[in-house]
């Protein structure tokens, strides 16, 4: 079977449009696997090799969160227009129109998984089951795991990032040039970076509104909306199974996973001991295996 998609196009969202691409056929008992991205503000795009598991029989869904990709782009908008409802609406949007919304399951990755972990509280009952990937339980535990981080860093980098930071020129050319050696040990450890994860982190340095809004400039400077956000109080009501997956240099270090792990009622958690903050691209091989592994057990 091609990994080509089998239908692309955008579902309206309110007076906005989301980009969606359907790779696969829907069959008759098999839930559509929908895959929710990072950032916020990322894409896609590195994400592209979870199409492949639709060769093994489960219809796999991509798409790009508004304000991003595909989807429409509003770089116009204030900080208070990007908030986590507008996000969890767009999902629901999306599943009603695709009319999977009566049997799918959710993958999660890093900010996409926090987002996953909120749209299943919920109780929605068409949802299987749960993959959260490279996710924290909460943006307080990132904050703090992230001094733990900087802190290792090699001499004198992280004096570079605190001085830039400090003093708003966290656009400039030392400033970037020092976040290179965090991203290479706890983002991602390929060389080169992979084709697709540079094609997402393009995407962002493009059009960074909902990145700036809600994140800040760097995954390790949490400064936007989200910088005290947590869905630990909404663990407990994840009523399928889930799987949690991590890499053991990965950014989002096991301190900020172990709620999901604690909180959750049916979970599973799998650490990739190559890997970084994209399990997916720095062990693909295994981690096709763990996911085909868990989309078998759900029945």
């Amino acid at each position: 079977m091609s990994t080509a998609p089998a239908a692309k196009g955008t579902v309206p969202f309110g007076e906005f449009n989301t980009w969606y691409r359907v790779t696969g056929e829907r069959g008759r008992d098999a839930p559509a696997l929908v895959v929710v991205h990072g950032g916020p503000g990322s894409t896609h795009d590195y994400l592209t090799n979870l199409a492949a598991l639709a060769e093994d029989g489960w219809p796999v869904v991509h798409y790009d969160q508004i304000g991003n990709g595909g989807s429409t782009h509003l770089p116009d908008r204030d900080v208070a227009f990007w908030t986590v409802q507008l996000f969890l609406d767009e999902l629901d949007n999306l599943l009603r129109h695709l009319g999977i919304a009566d049997n799918y399951v959710l993958f999660g990755q890093s900010w996409g998984g926090m987002l996953a972990a909120e749209h299943a509280a919920a109780s929605p009952p068409g949802l299987r089951g749960l993959v959260i990937a490279d996710a924290p339980a909460s943006y307080p535990l990132w904050r703090e795991e992230m001094k733990v981080l900087r802190d290792a860093l090699p001499p004198g980098v992280n004096d570079t990032l605190l001085r830039n930071e400090a003093a708003g020129t966290t656009q400039s050319d030392e400033y970037y040039a020092a976040m290179k050696p965090f991203y290479e040990k706890h983002v991602c450890r390929l060389v080169p970076w992979p084709r697709d994860y540079l094609a997402s982190f393009y995407e962002i340095y493009n059009d960074p509104t909902v990145y700036y809004a809600m994140n800040g400039p760097s995954e390790f400077h949490v400064i936007g909306t989200l910088r005290d956000w947590s869905v630990e109080d909404r663990c407990p009501d994840i009523a399928v199974p889930t799987l949690l997956v991590s890499g053991r240099h990965d950014e989002a270090t096991p301190a900020t996973m172990r709620p999901f792990e604690q909180l959750i009622p049916d979970v599973r958690w799998v650490l990739f001991e190559e890997s970084s903050h994209l399990p997916h691209l720095e062990e693909p091989e295994r981690f096709r295996v763990v996911l085909r592994e868990f989309l078998t057990d759900l029945g």
